[in-house]
């Protein structure tokens, strides 16, 4: 009965009857849709303090976005795409120098100084004073014979490219008799050599021996004995 009814139906109410079911249809599914939302998704998502809020950077609470809007749409906030380091080296005004001034300043200081292997010694400036010392410096293996020195094979220059002249301060560890005194102290090494030759009179019975050597077995040295012997002094 109900496919002779339907044969009796129009195309217009079969089309009809086709909307009126799709509409319902989509009708059902769209209800389950928000059904199933406001069920399982819903209970699903953490609450929020309501107590927080959104703040743009004036307030307490939640950082602010990183797109604001804009006119033209929404775009990124530019302070979020540099950092703040890297924003201040930017601001900071940088200074160009020549290449070519740049390396005849490193040469020069490399010229003034020894370099950081050397302790960054300054280079020689010569002063009778110090001409002095380092004469002194190459001759105190005569001033102290006793004392064994290294040898200074090297005679291509006397005077050394970079040099710096210091004072030796004892330590507080060291004993009061090794310590020296202001008075003790010299200036320069010419002065010291001068003060141990007063102490010590080294240089001085030094020379007397020496002359006694050259003088042994001349006429002179007969009288000097004979003047010793008798009592008298020998006017030399």
């Amino acid at each position: 009965m109900e496919v002779l009814e339907s044969q009796d139906l129009s195309d217009g109410q079969i089309q009809q009857m086709l909307r009126d079911a799709e509409q319902r249809m989509r009708a059902s599914t769209e209800a389950g849709a928000n059904t199933l939302i406001t069920t399982s998704d819903v209970s699903s998502l953490p609450g929020l303090d309501s107590s927080t809020s959104i703040s743009n950077g004036t307030g307490s609470g939640l950082p602010s976005v990183y797109v604001k809007p804009t006119i033209s749409g929404a775009q990124v906030d530019p302070e979020f795409l540099v950092s703040k380091q890297e924003r201040k080296l930017a601001n900071t005004p940088r200074c160009v120098e020549d290449p070519v001034a740049a390396k005849v300043k490193a040469a020069k200081e490399k010229a003034a100084s020894a370099g950081p292997n050397w302790y960054n010694l300054p280079k020689t400036v010569l002063t009778p004073e110090l001409k002095r010392d380092l004469q002194l410096l190459r001759l105190r293996s005569v001033l102290d014979p006793k004392r064994h020195y290294k040898k200074d094979n090297d005679r291509k220059s006397d005077v050394p490219q970079f040099s710096q002249v210091g004072t030796v301060i004892e330590g507080p560890t060291e004993f009061f008799t090794a310590r020296m005194t202001n008075k003790e102290r010299k200036r320069t090494f010419l002065e010291d050599v001068l003060a141990g030759e007063q102490k010590t009179q080294r240089f001085k019975s030094k020379y007397t021996q020496i002359q006694l050597a050259k003088t042994s077995g001349k006429k002179a040295h007969y009288k000097a004995l004979r003047a010793q012997r008798s009592g008298k002094v020998s006017k030399g």
